[in-house]
């Protein structure tokens, strides 16, 4: 696998734990976050060593390519008065979060809670979202996916279905909250509301087609 020139890095929390210890110096390239597998042994609070074995289990298991999840970068430092090329290999987020599932440590347990707590919050609401993160705009060379969030929203909101509940609730609000109305005023509201409903189930059956 070709070396390739280092990227921008940044830094990511993936997980919160009592500790607090839990940001590690990550690499950004390709939209996609990069660990060394000393970096992930940092993070889950293990051995490189066991990294390893788990890394080497999950692709012979056809979890996951090993071409696709890990690339190769040149890295230079300096030893004594010279400077060393080396090449070391870093892993995406994919087989961050795999081996993430595996390790046995106190981090890798937090790990699961965490990763746990969020396919819940997705399964029940829908959606989840990382609000520190969204108020406050990353660094240079990390991407920024604020105005994706904000354009998403938009096209949900101005959605047939969520358009017509939104009106059917402000007519059952004005329902409710009118007290002293008169005969006439009365009779328009009941002929809007029947009309409404009437809009409001033609839609329905139309947007389910």
């Amino acid at each position: 696998m070709a070396a390739n020139e280092p990227k921008p890095t940044g830094e990511i929390v993936l997980y919160q734990t009592e500790d607090g210890r839990t940001r590690v110096e990550c690499r950004f390239a390709d939209e996609n976050i990069w660990l060394s597998q000393a970096l992930m042994a940092e993070l889950f609070q293990t051995t490189p060593q066991n990294i390893t074995l788990h890394l080497r289990a999950i692709y012979e298991e056809g979890e996951l390519v090993e071409a696709a999840t890990c690339k190769d970068y040149l890295q230079v430092r300096t030893e004594g008065a010279r400077q060393v090329k080396r090449t070391l290999r870093f892993y995406n987020l994919e087989a961050i979060l795999a081996v993430g599932y595996r390790i046995r440590s106190q981090r890798g347990t937090a790990f699961r809670q965490w990763a746990t707590a969020r396919l819940k919050e997705y399964l029940v609401k829908g959606f989840v979202m990382d609000d520190e993160r969204l108020k406050n705009p990353p660094g240079p060379g990390v991407p920024d996916y604020f105005d994706e969030l904000l354009e998403r929203i938009r096209d949900i909101r101005a959605s047939e279905k969520r358009m017509y509940l939104r009106i059917r609730d402000i007519f059952a609000l004005a329902t409710e909250t009118g007290t002293k109305v008169t005969k006439g005023t009365q009779e328009i509201r009941q002929e809007l509301q029947v009309s409404l409903r009437l809009v409001i189930s033609v839609g329905l059956v139309s947007s389910r087609r």
